[in-house]
């Protein structure tokens, strides 16, 4: 495992950069911020899931709300939504817990995507998790996404295909501290999927009005 530079990204960043380059300059570097129902609707079941009075025993697991965790390797932190203990003879100690437990991460999102499983951003959202769960309880942890409208869990294939995702992960965060230290907006991708975007009419305006006003000069 690569030890990365000495400046610490959070997951929530890395998931920014992920959705979008030129969406995450404009949080980080430009200081920008714009809403929209998906953001607000989003942010209303963080809110009822990201309560650590809430954390609970159900159907035989105890269950843990809104966990700061962190990779000191990697310069990387975050906060899960939960993380499901299920009792385990081959899982892994946790302080003030009798017995051994298997870890899975559980994070939460709104809306299932209507032509897959779930989003690439997504999953590697929920890898970087992985990453510093790992790190803080020595184990091995599964991850699943849990869609509020579905009502259903999706397994996602963080053992299967680790090597890749690490990667990927290294790579944004490498990405990001560059672009951080020189203060640089990445461009907007050409594939980029801008509809649903709070950041839509910051970086696509409407350009009647200015294309009205150009001709305006060009008159003058």
């Amino acid at each position: 495992m690569t030890i990365m530079e000495t400046s610490d990204v959070s997951i929530r960043e890395l998931q920014h950069y992920l959705y979008c380059p030129h969406r995450w300059g404009l949080i980080s570097i430009d200081c920008s911020w714009a809403e929209n129902y998906f953001v607000t609707k989003a942010d209303l079941l963080h809110q009822r899931v990201h309560d650590p009075d809430r954390s609970y025993a159900a159907k035989g697991r105890q269950v843990l709300t809104s966990v700061a965790v962190y990779n000191d390797a990697l310069g990387l932190y975050g906060i899960t939504d939960c993380i499901e203990l299920a009792p385990d003879p081959e899982g892994v100690e946790i302080r003030g817990l009798t017995g051994r437990y298997r870890l899975t991460i559980v994070e939460y999102k709104p809306t299932q995507p209507k032509e897959k499983k779930y989003n690439d951003d997504d999953l590697i959202q929920v890898f970087a998790q992985k990453l510093c769960v790992d790190s803080i309880f020595s184990c091995t942890c599964d991850g699943v996404i849990y869609y509020a409208d579905a009502k259903k869990r999706v397994k996602l294939p963080l053992k299967k295909n680790y090597r890749q995702y690490f990667d990927e992960v290294e790579s944004v965060l490498k990405a990001i501290r560059y672009n951080r230290q020189n203060g640089i907006i990445p461009p907007i991708k050409t594939d980029q999927k801008c509809n649903g975007c709070s950041f839509k009419e910051i970086c696509l305006p409407h350009t009647d009005r200015s294309a009205d006003f150009q001709k305006m000069l060009e008159d003058i």
